[in-house]
């Protein structure tokens, strides 16, 4: 079957390139730039001289034409306008488009609210040009918007996807996910051959395939971070020295004690199926689950994480693993593990503005030595106060701090090194 790129060699590496005949439907949340996948993609086919018919029914003409930039030719790029007699209600604003641009490849569909006439109009524009084109659907959710219901546009659907296969096209397809019911998604992928999905969680941006059909590899199925860098899509790779085969170590470490799957999952209350997939490498846990399984396991979390194949994983501490490592967390203060082991530790620190701690955190037996890497903070032991600035330490041996006060409006953070 014959690979084409999708724009983004990131993206390409890691779905196995577009097919030939491809419908691949885009599940995105607001935020999550989808738009740019769709500009590389327009871009690419550009490049490889092919034509781009752009279906849009949520956005107007002069929209979608800043948006694409400049086409290599009129012939080369053909807008199809379901907007502006649309959900544009032929507003004046939008008609006056067309007194204004005199060029002849963008078509306003008159009556884009009947189904039967887009169709016809959609079909005569595929008759009259080569095999081969690229599509762009602009909006499901703005056909369902216009046609009423879930159903229309679903019948809609399974029409033109298969035709748009035979005729050996590429098409982009986009789908707001909270817009639709689960049911019509799930109609949608049983039809389409790919369908990705793009997230946001806590302002960071996740790809994932949910469906890649005569693809073997199942890398995509997992979540993937990707980045931003002006009309780039970067896709962060997997950080292999956090989750790298995390199941597989699991896995050994609960055959090795004789424990079951089912027992495991009943003493960290989760179920045999997602222990099984865990360990699998299918799934990663979440950071509560992964340090209740490390627990039952009677093993160090930080240990189960490190990588040791790495060349530098003996010595080399990236602040992305250290800020992974979360071992203390409440009322304004957390604690990262840097380092764990028999002979020493060291841990970030870290006070939110005006956080006050009225109890002992840090070891009371053994050497601390408490550095501050920045802030300002008070601090209470036995029975006598003092202010620690950035750049001060404080070297206690049986000694424990009773009160804690992050004297500022910023962020003050310490590091503990405790023997």
């Amino acid at each position: 079957m014959d690979k084409i790129s999708s724009g983004i060699k990131d993206l390409d590496r890691l779905i196995e390139n577009l097919s030939i005949g491809d419908n691949v439907v885009w599940e995105v949340d607001s935020g999550t730039s989808f738009e740019l996948f769709i500009q590389n993609f327009v871009s690419q086919s550009f490049e490889e001289n092919q034509n781009v018919i752009y279906v849009s029914f949520n956005k107007s003409p002069h929209s979608v034409l800043q948006q694409i930039g400049t086409a290599p030719s009129q012939e080369t790029f053909i807008l199809l306008d379901c907007f502006t007699s649309g959900k544009g209600k032929n507003d004046r604003a939008f008609i006056k488009f067309y007194e204004n641009y005199s060029g002849t490849n963008v078509i306003k569909v008159d009556t884009p609210s009947n189904i039967a006439h887009f169709t016809n109009v959609l079909n005569s524009l595929e008759d009259n040009l080569p095999s081969g084109n690229r599509y762009i659907f602009d909006s499901l959710t703005g056909m369902q918007d216009l046609w009423g219901d879930e159903n229309s546009t679903y019948k809609f659907f399974t029409y033109i996807c298969p035709r748009l296969y035979d005729l050996g096209t590429v098409a982009y397809w986009i789908l707001e996910k909270e817009a639709h019911s689960q049911a019509f998604k799930a109609n949608l992928r049983h039809i389409t051959q790919v369908v990705l999905e793009l997230y946001k969680r806590k302002d960071k941006l996740y790809l994932k395939a949910v469906k890649l059909e005569g693809r073997s590899h199942r890398e995509a199925f997992k979540p993937h971070l990707y980045e931003i860098d002006g009309k780039s899509i970067l896709i962060v790779p997997t950080r292999k020295d956090l989750f790298f085969d995390i199941g597989t170590k699991i896995k050994e470490l609960r055959t090795k004690i004789g424990m079951s799957q089912k027992e495991l999952a009943d003493k960290v209350d989760l179920t045999p199926s997602f222990i099984s997939q865990l360990e699998n490498n299918q799934i990663n846990p979440s950071l509560n689950s992964f340090i209740q399984i490390c627990n039952v396991l009677g093993v160090n979390s930080s240990a189960l994480l490190e990588e040791k194949n790495s060349e530098d994983a003996q010595w080399l501490i990236k602040k992305e693993i250290i800020f992974s490592h979360l071992s203390l967390n409440e009322h304004g203060l957390k604690g990262y593990d840097i380092v764990k082991n028999g002979n020493v530790s060291g841990t970030l620190i870290v006070f939110e503005p005006h956080t006050k701690i009225e109890r002992p955190f840090i070891p009371a037996i053994g050497t601390k030595l408490i550095y501050v890497l920045k802030g300002n903070l008070s601090v209470v032991i036995n029975n006598k106060g003092k202010i620690l600035r950035s750049g001060d330490s404080l070297y206690l041996k049986e000694e424990v701090p009773s009160l804690w006060k992050n004297e500022g409006g910023d962020t003050a953070e310490l590091l503990l090194l405790c023997s």
